[in-house]
């Protein structure tokens, strides 16, 4: 599977578990790997048969600027969701949301929450159950 990497977009939210937090906001930033395949796009050197990610950085900036979280974790899903749902190309995403100005009584570089989500498939054992279905099933397919 090819990647397509948009790393350090950096947004301005209001999210976080201090009422401060939410209330003033702060900078977020949001490095994503794309997996999916850019074969067909790259042959014939055509933007409609990729993932524009132009359009993807908007809509991270869309959940950034939307409803207010507590956990950065839970902020990092909803980008995951976002991506998924909007860019049937794109077979799994890794997001980073990561936070430089934690408010920490300690010196840091930033604090970050990094996921991998795939496009859900049907389960195994519902393919199989789906292919008995249709054809019959020899002994050695058991």
């Amino acid at each position: 599977m090819d990647e397509i990497r948009i790393n350090g977009i950096k947004i301005f939210g209001h999210h976080g578990d201090l009422p401060e937090e939410v209330r003033l906001g702060q900078m977020f930033k949001v490095s994503l790997v794309l997996g999916l395949d850019t074969g067909r796009a790259a042959e014939a050197d055509d933007l409609s048969l990729t993932v524009d990610y132009a359009a993807v950085i908007r809509r991270v900036e869309d959940v950034v600027h939307g409803p207010s979280v507590r956990l950065v974790e839970t902020l990092a899903e909803r980008v995951a969701a976002a991506v998924l749902g909007g860019f049937p190309l794109v077979q799994t995403v890794s997001v980073e949301v990561g936070k430089p100005f934690a408010p920490l009584a300690s010196f840091f570089e930033e604090v970050s929450v990094r996921i991998f989500r795939e496009r859900t498939r049907k389960p195994a054992s519902r393919q199989k159950a789906s292919q008995e279905k249709t054809r019959p099933v020899h002994s050695w397919e058991r």
